[in-house]
C-alpha cells in the first residue's frame, strides 16, 4: 500500500491524546463510607463498573475514528500493475484499404471500426490517428469525428512497417501505446519483423464472413480487324464455389455488350467484339465480394500511325517496308549519307540496320532520342567492329559483344513472358520452323533474352527503360546470313518492337504506378496539360520532349475513373485510371503472424484493459467510511451505554 500524502501520517501521534485523557479519567479514588448511605453501597459499586466499561469502549472508538481519519487524509492506494506506462501517448492505426470493404457480422469492417471508435473512445483522451492515406496528430475524438465519418477507402495497401516507422519518427518524451485495427490481409512476415513492435501494441483484427470475391484484372486488345476490335478481359476468382457473375461493357455509360460467365477455374478470359472506334468506358461485374475491383476503366483512342525510320541500305530494308505498312505506320528508309538528323526527334522507332559504322554525331543524337522516350533497334553488320559496337551500347546499358562465331546456329527459344510478347501468343509454341544464322556475335546481357539460340546464347535482348527500350540483335538479318526474314517470327517481333511505344491505342493505367505516359503534343515552354474527369482534376508532373509531353501521375488521381487530358480548353486524348488489385484475395489474411502480440475483440476492450491496468486502486474512501462508522458508534455508546 502507498500514500499520496505520507507526511499526514505524523498526525498519528495525536492518538496519544485520547489515551492520556482516558488514563486521567480512570485514576483511583479513596472510598468513604457514610452511615446514612450504607444501603446504597451495592448500587454504587455496580455504577462504577459500568462506567469503566463505557470509557474503554469510548477510548477504542475514538482511537479508531482518529486513526482512520488520519489515514484517509494520507490517501492510501494500491499501485497499478502497469503504472509505469500510465503517461504513454496513444496512437491508433486504422487500416482503410479496400479489403476492409468486406462484410462482417455487423456490416463493412471499416465502417464498423469507425463506429466503435466514435462510440467508445473517451472524450478526454488525446491520441494520434494514422490511416493508409491520412494522419491526424495529437487530436481527440471530438476534433476528428467529421474526418472519421467521411473517411474513404484508400488505394494504398496496408503497410504495417511503414506506418510504425512514421509513428516512431514522431518524437515524444514518453513511451507509446499503439492500437492497430486491420483485417491483416496482405500482411507479411517481413512487415512484422521490420516493425519492431513494442509490448504496448494491441491488435484488433475484424474478420469477414464472406471470403469469396471476383475481380477484373485487366483488359487488352486481342486483335484489330478491319472494322472491329476483339478485346479480352481477364477475371480472377478467389474462394470456393464461386457463383456465376454477369459481365457488362459500357462505352460512355451506354451498354455495349453483356454476358454471364461461370468459373470452372480461378482464372477466366472473356472476349468481346466492339466497333473499331474510340472507346471511353468500363467493364463491370456483379458479385457479393469486394466492390472496388468490380469495375475496370479503359480507353481506346483513335489509332495513331507510328513513325519509323530505318537507317541502312535500301536493299537490306525491303523486308521492313512489308511489315511497317502505310495503314499503320509512317515508314521511311535512309542511308547514312542522306539521313536528316533533325527528323529523328519526331520518330517513335529508329532501326540501325547493318551499319558498318555509327558516326559519333548519330550516336549523340540517338542517345538524346532514347532519353526522350524513343525506341531503338540495333541490327549489327558483319563488318562492324566489336569495339565500336560496345562503345555505342555502353551508352544505354549492359550489353556487350564478345567475338564473332562463324558456325550455323538455330534460334529455338521464345521468352513468352517478356513484355515484348505480352498478348501476342495465345499459347506457348514449343515446335516451330526454327530460323538460323550463319555468323553471329557472342554476347552477354544483363537483361532477359527475347529470343535465344539452341545453346542458350542470346539472339535478341532488350534494355527496358522507364520511358523507352533499346533492342539488340546478335546477328545480321540479311538473306545471305540468315533466313529469319522468312520465319513466322519476323512479323510479330518487329511489329511489337514498334508497338512498345504509347501508340497501342488502349490504356488502363494503375493509380500509384509511376510509369510515364507520353502524349503527342507540342507545347510552348510555359504551357501545362491538365487531367480532368467527373471524379476531379489535377495537373500531373510533365516534361516537354520535342513533339511529345512526358506525364508522370504519381498517386493521382485519388479515384478511379475515365479522365481526359486537356491543353487549356483543347481536348487532346482520353485516359483511364484503376485501383491496383492488391486487396482482392481475402485469403491473404495472415492473423497467425500476430499471435505473439496482444489482441482484442473491440476498441472498448482495449480502453478498459488500459484503464484497469494503469489506474491506481484508491482506498481512502473506505477509511472515510470507517471513520464515520466509528463516529456513529461513539455517539451510540454515549447515549445507550450507562
Amino acid at each position: 500500500m502507498h500514500f499520496k500524502n505520507p507526511q499526514i501520517l505524523y498526525f498519528l501521534l495525536l492518538l496519544l491524546v485520547p489515551i492520556l485523557v482516558h488514563l486521567f479519567q480512570l485514576r483511583r479514588f479513596k472510598k468513604s463510607y457514610f452511615t446514612n448511605v450504607r444501603f446504597l453501597k451495592q448500587l454504587s459499586i455496580q455504577t462504577r463498573k459500568s462506567s469503566k466499561v463505557k470509557k474503554w469502549l469510548l477510548l477504542g472508538t475514538r482511537l479508531l475514528l482518529l486513526l482512520f481519519l488520519i489515514l484517509a487524509f494520507a490517501q492510501p492506494f494500491y499501485e497499478a500493475k502497469d503504472s509505469k506506462n500510465a503517461s504513454n501517448e496513444m496512437y491508433i492505426i486504422l487500416d482503410n484499404s479496400f479489403s476492409m470493404q468486406s462484410k462482417g457480422k455487423k456490416g463493412e469492417l471499416l465502417k464498423r471500426a469507425i463506429q466503435e471508435l466514435l462510440e467508445n473512445t473517451p472524450e478526454n483522451i488525446t491520441f494520434s490517428l494514422i490511416t493508409n492515406s491520412e494522419s491526424f496528430w495529437n487530436t481527440d475524438i471530438k476534433s476528428v469525428r467529421k474526418e472519421l465519418q467521411s473517411l474513404k477507402y484508400s488505394a494504398e495497401s496496408f503497410q504495417l512497417d511503414n506506418t510504425i516507422t512514421k509513428i516512431q519518427a514522431h518524437q515524444t518524451s514518453t513511451n507509446k501505446d499503439i492500437i492497430v485495427i486491420t483485417d491483416a490481409v496482405g500482411l507479411t512476415q517481413k512487415q512484422v519483423e521490420n516493425s519492431n513492435l513494442q509490448q504496448a501494441t494491441y491488435f484488433i483484427i475484424p474478420e469477414a464472413e464472406q471470403k469469396n470475391n471476383v475481380a477484373i484484372d485487366s483488359v487488352f486488345i486481342i486483335q484489330t480487324l478491319d472494322n472491329f476490335y476483339e478485346i479480352g478481359i481477364n477475371l480472377s476468382a478467389y474462394g470456393e464455389n464461386i457463383s456465376p457473375v454477369s459481365v457488362a461493357l459500357y462505352n460512355n455509360e451506354k451498354l455495349s455488350a453483356k454476358t454471364v460467365t461461370k468459373f470452372d477455374s480461378s482464372k477466366k478470359n472473356i472476349h468481346f467484339t466492339i466497333p473499331k472506334e474510340a472507346f471511353h468506358g468500363y467493364v463491370s461485374i456483379e458479385d457479393n465480394g469486394l466492390a472496388y475491383d468490380n469495375r475496370l476503366y479503359f480507353s481506346i483512342s483513335t489509332r495513331k500511325k507510328i513513325d519509323v525510320i530505318s537507317i541502312g541500305s535500301p536493299e537490306k530494308s525491303n523486308f521492313l517496308s512489308r511489315i511497317y505498312t502505310p495503314n499503320e505506320f509512317n515508314f521511311s528508309n535512309f542511308s547514312i549519307e542522306s539521313l536528316n538528323y533533325n527528323s529523328i526527334e519526331n520518330q517513335d522507332l529508329i532501326l540501325l540496320n547493318e551499319l558498318d559504322e555509327i558516326p559519333q554525331a548519330l550516336q549523340t543524337t540517338l542517345k538524346s532520342f532514347v532519353e526522350k522516350g524513343g525506341n531503338l533497334v540495333l541490327i549489327p553488320s558483319q563488318k562492324s567492329t566489336i569495339t565500336g559496337l560496345n562503345s555505342f551500347l555502353a551508352t544505354f546499358g549492359k550489353v556487350v559483344f564478345k567475338n564473332v562465331e562463324s558456325n550455323e546456329k538455330l534460334i529455338t527459344k521464345i521468352n513468352f513472358d517478356h513484355p515484348l510478347f505480352s498478348g501476342v501468343f495465345e499459347s506457348k509454341i514449343s515446335n516451330f520452323q526454327y530460323p538460323k544464322t550463319k555468323n553471329s556475335f557472342a554476347s552477354s546481357s544483363a537483361y532477359a533474352s527475347v529470343l535465344s539460340y539452341e545453346d542458350q546464347s542470346v539472339f535478341l535482348t532488350s534494355i527496358i527503360k522507364p520511358t523507352s527500350a533499346v533492342s539488340v540483335f546478335a546477328a545480321a538479318l540479311n538473306t545471305q546470313n540468315s533466313n529469319f526474314q522468312q520465319s513466322p517470327l519476323i512479323v510479330p517481333v518487329f511489329y511489337q518492337l514498334a508497338q512498345s511505344t504509347n501508340t497501342s491505342g488502349l490504356n488502363a493505367l494503375k493509380i500509384g504506378d509511376n510509369q510515364p505516359y507520353f502524349v503527342e503534343k507540342k507545347l510552348t515552354k510555359d504551357a501545362l496539360l491538365e487531367v480532368r474527369g467527373k471524379e476531379g482534376q489535377f495537373i500531373p508532373i510533365q516534361q516537354i520532349l520535342n513533339n511529345k509531353v512526358k506525364l508522370t501521375f504519381d498517386d493521382f488521381p485519388e479515384k478511379a475513373g475515365n479522365y481526359s487530358i486537356f491543353d487549356k480548353k483543347e481536348w487532346i486524348e482520353n485516359v483511364s485510371f484503376n485501383y491496383p488489385r492488391t486487396e482482392s484475395d481475402l485469403s491473404q489474411r495472415n492473423k497467425k503472424l500476430l499471435r505473439k502480440y496482444k489482441t482484442a475483440d473491440s476498441i472498448s476492450t482495449v480502453f478498459n484493459t488500459l484503464q484497469t491496468d494503469r489506474t491506481d486502486n484508491q482506498i481512502w474512501k473506505w477509511f472515510v467510511i470507517f471513520a464515520l462508522l466509528f463516529l456513529f458508534a461513539e455517539m451510540a455508546i454515549i447515549k445507550l451505554v450507562k
